[in-house]
């Protein structure tokens, strides 16, 4: 079976092959990867304000969202391991996915209507995850408020775990979880790209310039 490394390396090993036609060729193995129900994993690429992101996703959903220093080639693996060996590269099943973090990055939007597949998230990480969309759009929770509304109030410690191995940052927003003493706290994507989305979602709340979707 091959995965989306050996389909990359397949299509390398042509000489003089046009870029486009490259690229139809690829499209063509994932529509018939899809078709045949041998493609469990989907990703792409996307450039953002906060670096390139790589969107991953199956049937019941986006399951995977992650900063490049995380190591894209690294988090393919973990999902061959984690969900299926059968990944390929189809931006096409990412569009949606795609189109509405855009939509989030230039201010047309303050809340994601994605179908989410948490199934790399267990037990109380899940719990916590659930809760994190009840932040509103420009405001911030304590990692205490949040342990309080994911029913352990003394989890602060377990509510930092699962912002930290979050697998859907930006979707999932655990960027707009805080310490309590007003410090930033830590970040998957490095705490420059977590300043950033907080004072993006800010100014847009300040300014009143947000469309709401």
């Amino acid at each position: 079976m091959s995965t989306a490394t050996d389909a990359g390396e397949m299509f390398a090993a042509l000489p003089g092959m046009d870029e486009q036609v490259r690229r139809r060729l690829h499209a063509r193995l994932a529509a018939a990867a899809d078709a045949d129900g041998i493609l469990d994993v989907a990703y792409r690429t996307l450039d953002t304000p906060v670096g390139a992101l790589l969107l991953a996703a199956t049937d019941a959903g986006l399951v995977r969202v992650a900063y490049a220093r995380e190591g894209h080639d690294r988090v393919l693996a973990q999902l061959a391991d984690r969900v299926s060996p059968r990944v390929l590269r189809a931006p096409d099943r990412l569009d949606p996915a795609a189109r509405e973090i855009e939509e989030y990055f230039t201010g047309r939007r303050s809340a994601f209507d994605l179908p989410l597949d948490l199934r790399l998230a267990h037990g109380f990480r899940r719990t916590v995850l659930s809760h994190l969309p009840e932040i509103g759009y420009g405001r911030t929770a304590s990692y205490a408020a949040v342990a309080a509304a994911a029913g352990s109030p003394k989890a602060v410690r377990a509510v930092g775990t699962a912002c930290a191995t979050n697998p859907l940052p930006v979707v999932v927003p655990c960027h707009r979880v805080v310490r309590s003493d007003g410090g930033i706290g830590q970040y998957v994507g490095g705490t420059e790209a977590k300043k950033a989305l907080l004072d993006l979602e800010g100014e847009r709340l300040r300014r009143g310039v947000l469309v709401q979707l």
